[in-house]
């Protein structure tokens, strides 16, 4: 499978269809600025992303960037979690009854609501269970055990989170073996809200040029003003030094090119 490196994260390079047609097994995960820098900070992340099976383009800026490092090679789409989850919804409900999604995430209200507009429009019980986990779930044994008992009770093989990153790709990680009957998992951060109606995403315009995270800034300052205006900005200095040749990853881990299966993770 083609790989395309970014600053230390390498890409699968798939278009949408060829991305829907393959994953039938494993964890997909879609980065994006935030996430390669965070890649930088976090290395029980970055080694959280090594054990992935599919990592695509998020995001419009990158996908734009990328072509100054391979002319003639670059990706070929940018796939973000809020298009491929309703288009994954779409692919599977033209096969009824051979896939049950579980969603993990969002508020109380926007998880029932996304789940009955997903259902309704595959015409049948697409997701067969959500749950909105309260905060500071994933350190509780007892709510960590309640949620991965109402999963495995749903018989669900797709397991949807939208609990925002680092949390919902480090729970993925450390969750997985607990979960036998789940084929695939996705990291899926704001679509469940997107999904539901709660959040609305920005127009077609505004993302073609690169500018959703303006659109996603107007709608919550308070949450996203830091992570886009600091914590993000680096991540050009960073792409220009590997325009250049000079940038090294902060880490010393090689992962390899060879997409792992569920045997080979090792939650942490």
């Amino acid at each position: 499978m083609p790989h395309i490196k970014i600053l230390n994260i390498e890409f699968n390079n798939l278009t949408q269809q060829e991305l829907l047609e393959q994953f039938t097994q494993g964890v997909l995960l879609t980065p994006n600025i935030d996430h390669l820098m965070k890649l930088q900070l976090n290395k029980a992340f970055f080694e959280c992303y090594g054990h992935a099976d599919f990592r695509v383009c998020d995001s419009r800026i990158i996908f734009l960037l990328q072509k100054l490092l391979y002319p003639g090679q670059s990706l070929k789409e940018q796939i973000t979690g809020s298009d491929f989850f309703p288009a994954f919804c779409n692919f599977h409900s033209q096969q009824k009854n051979t896939t049950r999604i579980f969603l993990l995430g969002g508020s109380e209200t926007s998880v029932i609501k996304a789940a009955e507009k997903i259902n309704q429009r595959a015409g049948y019980d697409l997701v067969v269970g959500y749950y909105s986990p309260p905060f500071g779930f994933e350190k509780n044994t007892e709510e960590n055990s309640k949620i991965l008992n109402l999963i495995n009770v749903s018989q669900a093989d797709t397991l949807a989170v939208g609990v925002g990153a680092p949390k919902q790709e480090f729970w993925i990680q450390a969750n997985r073996h607990l979960l036998p009957e789940v084929k695939r998992f996705l990291a899926i951060g704001a679509t469940i809200e997107f999904e539901s109606g709660d959040l609305t995403r920005a127009p077609k315009w505004m993302t073609r040029y690169g500018l959703e995270w303006a659109y996603r800034l107007s709608q919550e300052p308070k949450r996203l003003a830091r992570r886009y205006l600091i914590e993000d900005l680096p991540f050009f200095y960073l792409f220009i030094k590997q325009r250049l040749g000079l940038y090294q990853s902060p880490w010393d881990i090689t992962k390899t090119d060879t997409p792992k299966n569920d045997s080979d993770s090792t939650p942490h």
